[in-house]
Parts: structure tokens; C-alpha cells; sequence
């Protein structure tokens, strides 16, 4: 076996976050001229990039969905009605190494293990697999996982290698930064195990970082997400605690403890983090937020997919049945002290997404996951949930009977107007016949208006992003 080829199936272990729906390709491909059902919008023109894990190797012991090598892959429109993919494999040092070895070295999530002294001392303790997310900023494309920081990758998504801002990026990075669409600015966050284990940053719109300032607070956490408003950076500090003894044991590493607390912090951006003012709250969970806006009063509305306590297993911990996440609204006064929230819909959901040129400002609509199926951690996910959030109401559409979908991503309709004005996409997997396609949904009314057909499987991923054609 060459040290690129990825084992045969027989080599794998029954996981079922290795099997099915998520089962990993073995190669990288590019197709040009692929096959449209309908017809594609004159305004679509750019990339629909999307992030995932998808290990090149067996694992090592007990896999998590978390732990797998983050694959791009990238169907991009020229606004001639044609469009083409591809997939790259993001690359990094620990990747390199298990390929010159012929076989994984680093342990994961559900079972962490130190890898050879050797390959250690090159790539750390940890694959910084960048499976994430993928986002675009001042030019670069940045794959992201919470655990480390960015890797950069070229436009036909070749890896450029680690980013750092110049030099300036101390720690990691979130996976779920925030663009602010009228300064250009990216916020983000990057948490630790170790001391300081919060910082919060601002890159400006031509890259450099421009605002760092550490959070304390009193233990490590798994912090996935925040919310960020035109003048204000949401904390949610909740008891998703993160154990490093326990993960450097092999034990469960990231672990449930309502007993310690859960609070909310509001920090004004641009000011050192011991200004940041928290209120006390009863604990609950959020993987992702909507969206975050001030509102005239000086509140503060944020929007997610709230659960009521941590809702993905990372070992053996309890049962987490019957934890599935709904659309919430918080409206948080930090003049007052007070936070209060109401439920805006019974429906188990997530992956929440909007129109980015509304992020951190007042907006109406969202757009989330619909679920054919939610048992313990794993969702089926089959369709797309338009919120309208002046109404109170939301309508749906349904992929097909067989299909499995993930993220939905937002792209604008350069020639349009309203904050709708667009399509929706979607990487879509039928289960029957086991193919995988884009589909290209008219925002304001949900109906489908094209189909790419893609020429192979593509594997449930994480989150993406429309990069616009310049």
C-alpha cells in the first residue's frame, strides 16, 4: 500500500460513524461539466465550499465523529449554467507523518493517545485535522477546528499550510468566527485546557489582528461557538467541562457538570476582557447560534439551537437521549443583570444559518436543519427549516424521501434585494441509490431549481461557506 492509499474496507472497525452516510472516500477527484437537473441562476457565480472529517486511516482505538481528517469539497458555479467539483484532503504534519507510516498514529476523542516521540516533537499531541469548518477572510481561505489554529488553503484547495495571522495568533482558533459585514472585521475566539483558557480576537478586513484580549474563567471548557452583535462580543461559559488528565488517561475527556455553573458574559469589542459583565444562569447547552443584534433599549437578542444540557457523547458518559437542540431566543440585559429566553419552535433542530451580510445585525430570516430522525447523538437530517422570525412562523423543505443533508449555506443573489434574495445550498446524499448532489433552492420560496449531479458520494460533513466569484 502506497503511503497516499487509504485501507480497504475490510481494514476498518464497525463504528457507525465510519460506516453508511458517513462512511470516508478514498480519493481525491475534480470533474469538470457535471450533469445539471434545471437550470442554474446567471447570479450564482462562485464556490460552495464544505468541511468534514474523513479519516485517511483506520483509527487507532475507539473513533469519534469529531476525529476525522477534514476533507474540502467544493462545487463551484461560473455562471454559465455549468459547474465543477472537487475534493482535497487538508493537510498538516500529523497527516504527513500517518502517510509516510502507512497507517494512523494519533489517538482521538472517544480514546486520545499520544503519538511516536518523534512525530510528536513535529506535529504536537494532537492532528490538527482543520475538519470543521471553511471559511474566507482578507483573501485566504481558512479550514478551522476548534482545537488548534487555521490552515490555509489555496482556491482549488490544495493546503498552503498553518496560518497565524502573521505571527500574531497565539493559541486556537473557534471554527465558528464571525464576519462583520460592515467593517470587514473577523471576531473569533480560541479556548484551551491550560491557562488563559479564553481569548477573544479581532482581525481587521485586511487580515491583520488588530484586538486580543484573554477571559478568564475558572476551569477549561469546550466552548464551540458565541455570538457576536455590531458592538458586542456573547460569551456562553457552560458546563461542557474539558479534562485534560482524564483525555491524557484515555478516559472521557469532555464531560457534563451541571453542578459547576453556567453564566453568560457580555464583553464590548475592542475592551480588555476584564470588563466583560456575567449573569448567572441555570445550565444548558448550545453547539451553534443564529445570529446576534443589539437592540435599541442596549439589550442584547441572541438567537440558537439551545439543548438542555451537552448533547454529543465524547466517551462514557450518560445516556443522551431525548437532548435534541430547538430553535431559542435570548434577550439579555447586561446593564440589568438579566437574561430570559423563549422557545420559538417545537421541532428538534440545527446547523442554524443565515444571510452573513446580516451577522450581528437585526435580520428576519434563518435557515436550519430538518430531521428525519434524532436518537441519542446522531441526526438524520433531510431538508431545510425557514424561520421567519417576524412572523413566528416557519415552513420546510424536504430533500426526498431517501436523502440525508447537512448544512444549509446561504448564497446572494448579487442582482437582488431583500434580505432572502438567493439560494440555498446543500450537499445532498440519497441513501437508495446511494449518490450524492448539490441542490439549489430559491430562497424566497423554497422550491428547488436545480440539482448538480456529483460523480461520487459525498460523506455527511460540518459546516461550509458561498465564496462569491470576485
Amino acid at each position: 500500500m502506497s503511503s497516499t492509499e487509504t485501507p480497504p474496507a475490510s481494514a476498518w472497525p464497525s463504528n457507525p460513524w465510519l460506516e453508511g452516510h458517513y462512511a470516508p472516500v478514498a480519493d481525491e477527484l475534480d470533474a469538470p461539466n457535471l450533469e445539471v437537473q434545471g437550470s442554474l441562476p446567471d447570479g450564482l457565480r462562485g464556490a460552495f465550499l464544505r468541511n468534514g472529517p474523513n479519516p485517511q486511516f483506520p483509527p487507532l482505538g475507539r473513533y469519534h465523529l469529531f476525529d476525522g481528517d477534514g476533507m474540502i469539497h467544493s462545487v463551484v458555479f461560473d455562471g454559465s449554467g455549468s459547474a465543477a467539483y472537487a475534493n482535497r484532503w487538508i493537510r498538516n504534519d500529523g497527516l504527513d507523518a500517518e502517510r509516510a507510516a502507512g497507517r494512523a498514529l494519533f489517538g482521538g476523542l472517544a480514546e486520545f493517545r499520544l503519538p511516536p516521540p518523534d512525530v510528536m516533537a513535529v506535529a504536537g499531541p494532537m492532528k490538527n485535522t482543520a475538519n470543521t469548518h471553511v471559511v474566507a477572510h482578507a483573501g485566504h481561505i481558512l479550514a478551522l477546528m476548534e482545537g488548534a489554529g487555521p490552515i490555509e488553503v489555496a482556491p482549488d484547495l490544495d493546503t498552503i499550510g498553518p496560518f497565524d495571522f502573521g505571527g500574531r495568533l497565539r493559541g486556537a482558533m473557534t471554527a465558528h468566527p464571525k464576519a462583520d459585514p460592515t467593517t470587514g472585521e473577523l471576531v473569533f475566539f480560541g479556548y484551551s485546557p491550560v491557562p488563559p483558557f479564553l481569548r477573544v480576537h479581532t482581525a481587521d478586513r485586511n487580515g491583520d489582528l488588530t484586538w486580543t484580549t484573554e477571559v478568564e474563567l475558572p476551569g477549561p471548557v469546550m466552548m464551540h461557538d458565541f455570538a457576536v452583535t455590531a458592538t458586542h462580543v456573547v460569551i456562553f461559559d457552560l458546563p461542557a467541562v474539558f479534562d485534560l488528565q482524564a483525555m491524557l488517561a484515555g478516559g472521557t475527556s469532555i464531560y457534563w457538570e451541571p453542578d459547576r455553573g453556567a453564566r453568560v458574559g457580555v464583553l464590548r469589542r475592542g475592551e480588555p476582557g476584564t470588563s466583560i459583565r456575567w449573569i448567572d444562569t441555570d445550565p444548558f447547552w448550545v453547539f451553534h447560534f443564529l445570529n446576534a443584534y443589539d437592540e435599541p433599549d442596549g439589550s442584547i437578542t441572541v438567537t440558537g439551537c439551545r439543548a438542555p444540557r451537552l448533547n454529543t457523547s465524547f466517551g462514557d458518559d450518560a445516556t443522551i437521549d431525548g437532548l435534541q437542540p430547538m430553535l431559542y431566543r435570548w434577550r439579555i440585559d447586561a446593564a440589568a443583570g438579566s437574561l430570559g429566553g423563549q422557545q420559538l419552535d417545537d421541532a428538534p433542530t440545527d446547523f442554524p444559518r443565515i444571510n452573513d451580510a446580516h451577522s450581528g445585525l437585526p435580520h428576519r430570516y434563518g435557515y436550519s436543519g430538518h430531521t428525519r430522525m434524532w436518537s441519542g447523538d446522531e441526526a438524520m437530517f433531510d431538508g431545510v427549516v425557514k424561520h421567519d422570525l417576524a412572523a413566528g412562523t416557519s415552513r420546510f423543505h424536504l430533500y426526498g424521501d431517501s436523502a440525508a443533508c447537512g448544512e444549509t449555506v446561504f448564497a446572494p443573489d448579487p442582482n437582488g434585494t431583500g434580505e432572502d434574495a438567493g439560494w440555498l445550498l446543500n450537499f445532498v446524499h440519497d441513501l437508495a441509490s446511494d449518490e450524492s448532489s448539490v441542490v439549489v433552492l430559491d430562497a424566497p420560496t423554497l422550491e428547488e431549481v436545480a440539482r448538480v449531479v456529483l460523480p461520487r458520494r459525498v460523506p455527511f460533513g460540518f459546516h461550509g461557506s458561498f465564496v462569491a466569484a470576485r
